[in-house]
């Protein structure tokens, strides 16, 4: 491990909820946000808050581990004293925005403390990034209730990951491209929850009628943008991107955020952009595409935009 490692936010391209239900999905790290551990000799404001944060979550990992449950084991005395020295966890990673915060935490904290880490920059095996994901997945859902461990595990590695199932996943490159398009992050305006997005969703799919919408339509249009993404071809990704945008706009209704209903309908109709969810929902960042991102600038005059990759 590096003396003082950062840890980056991540952005799920392409998936969110189809990867619960077994659709293709695309996770790739953004260092625009990081975290690191730091150490303070005097605590207060946020990073008192932190360190009281650390302390709870360490009786989570001591329960955890005294009940024989933990995947990985911990060196959690080291842990123990390092929260008592003034650690805290020093982030510019917005919780609730969809892009990791809790991901990024608790893989600086596997990185630091567990006691046969894998070293992703020594072996990043199909068998061992699916072991990660299972021991990272157990560590964050103290924060959601439920994770998959996939976005720690985009922190951890550091590198894009394509998911082709739930037992299926590996690492993957991203073509570079410099052309007018682009992917941008729109701020809704308030953070969202993980919990209510996901139990939304989980009511919705006792339904035959939105069963058959996600198994039919929305994995087609889904795996078919990460198909045209990953070869660098943009008519059949934006093709694709209308279908999905315009899907997730029909049947995802309480994970839109209020404040973005109105452009995401306009995007659809003028075709400058696509907006689609990242991350849960319900609050957050949005994640918009668009061959124009100038043209897309100018409609989404007075919205808070951030670029995050040009098409």
């Amino acid at each position: 491990m590096k003396s003082n490692p950062l840890y980056y936010a991540k952005i799920l391209l392409f998936g969110e909820y189809g990867i619960i239900n077994d659709s293709k999905g695309l996770s790739v790290p953004y260092n625009y946000y990081k975290g690191a551990f730091q150490k303070a000799d005097k605590l207060e404001g946020a990073a008192l808050k932190s360190n009281k944060s650390l302390q709870e979550y360490f009786l989570h990992l001591q329960k955890l581990q005294a009940s024989g449950e933990i995947i990985a084991p911990l060196d959690l005395e080291a842990f123990q004293a390092d929260i008592d020295n003034g650690f805290f966890f020093d982030s510019s990673i917005p919780e609730g925005y969809g892009v990791g915060s809790s991901g990024a935490l608790c893989a600086a904290i596997y990185d630091r403390y567990a006691l046969d880490r894998i070293d992703p920059e020594a072996d990043i095996s199909r068998e061992n990034i699916q072991k990660l994901k299972q021991i990272l997945g157990q560590m964050e859902s103290y924060f959601h209730g439920k994770s998959s461990g996939l976005d720690p595990l985009i922190c951890y590695l550091q590198l894009p990951v394509l998911i082709h199932s739930k037992d299926e996943l590996g690492t993957v490159s991203i073509p570079e491209r410099e052309g007018k398009g682009a992917i941008f992050l729109l701020n809704s305006g308030q953070p969202g929850e993980t919990q209510p997005m996901v139990n939304i969703f989980m009511e919705k799919m006792k339904n035959e009628g939105f069963r058959k919408v996600m198994k039919e339509q929305f994995t087609k249009y889904n795996d078919a943008c990460i198909a045209a993404f990953l070869k660098g071809d943009t008519k059949p990704l934006f093709s694709n991107l209308k279908h999905l945008s315009h899907l997730v706009f029909e049947n995802f209704t309480p994970m839109i955020p209020h404040s973005v209903k109105d452009l995401w309908q306009q995007g659809i109709e003028t075709n400058a952009y696509y907006l689609k969810l990242c991350g849960s929902g319900g609050g957050g960042f949005v994640l918009g595409f668009t061959p124009d991102y100038e043209k897309a600038q100018k409609l989404l005059k007075g919205y808070d935009t951030e670029l995050i990759y040009r098409l």
